[in-house]
């Protein structure tokens, strides 16, 4: 459930932009205020949270918001013309030109044959965006699985079982159970960065925290985590923006 609080009504325009969009989540317990790649801003409350609650904590929060938002704005990813002419992975290095099949039916795309995506029901420009997106999905759990299967042995870490979702604001998480949860989006990664995230990750296995062990443990397998960890916060502007964005 969301909605827009009307205390915001009265902002002239530069500040409604900033303003967040208002969030009620069943399982929230504090107020959170969350900033998307695309630059939205949302404010995730609990149920039971007052109007002038929500007011003053965001009050509060308001040059952190502008100085986030103004960071997302500027790593945006560029417009461009949808369905794209071609999609790269830089994870693996591969290319995909997309070949507008001339016919109707159910918006589908397939791999055809070497670097080509085979796209029907073109003029379905909603559907095969979600079509598109499923692709997506299923060519990342192709190509990332094989990279924590290998480093999870490396580490000689056992997890209990990988998920690959299409997430707006995170890149990765490990839940206490021991599943290891990755972004699609990685795809549009360097190698070294994808890397790290999933060494990040199962780190996390052992050390539920960000303790100096946790960093210790992280740092065996990536010396240069610190500069790959800012690289990553920074790759929400190779993704392209049809991932996300309808328009």
């Amino acid at each position: 459930m969301s909605f827009q609080m009307d205390f915001l009504s009265g902002q002239d325009d530069a500040a409604r932009a900033e303003s967040p969009r208002i969030r009620i989540s069943p399982r929230a317990r504090r107020l959170a205020i969350r900033i998307y790649p695309d630059a939205r801003v949302e404010c995730v409350v609990p149920p039971r949270a007052r109007p002038r609650e929500i007011e003053a904590f965001i009050a509060a929060h308001r040059e952190w918001i502008a100085n986030r938002r103004e960071i997302a704005l500027r790593n945006r990813p560029a417009p461009e013309p949808f369905p794209p002419a071609a999609i790269q992975l830089p994870l693996t290095g591969e290319q995909w030109r997309l070949h507008l099949a001339n016919e109707g039916g159910t918006a589908r795309v397939r791999e055809s044959g070497p670097g080509i995506l085979r796209v029907t029901g073109a003029g379905q420009g909603a559907r095969v965006r979600a079509a598109l997106r499923s692709w997506l999905l299923r060519a990342a759990r192709t190509r990332l699985t094989p990279r924590v299967v290998a480093l999870a042995r490396e580490m000689g870490v056992n997890y209990s079982q990988i998920s690959v979702r299409r997430q707006r604001s995170r890149w990765g998480s490990c839940s206490s159970r021991g599943t290891i949860s990755l972004n699609c989006c990685l795809l549009f990664q360097r190698p070294e960065v994808v890397d790290y995230l999933i060494v990040h990750e199962l780190t996390h296995v052992k050390h539920m925290n960000h303790s100096a062990r946790f960093w210790q443990a992280v740092e065996r397998y990536c010396p240069d985590w610190r500069a790959l960890d800012r690289e990553l916060v920074q790759g929400w502007r190779h993704v392209p923006r049809w991932v996300f964005s309808n328009g």
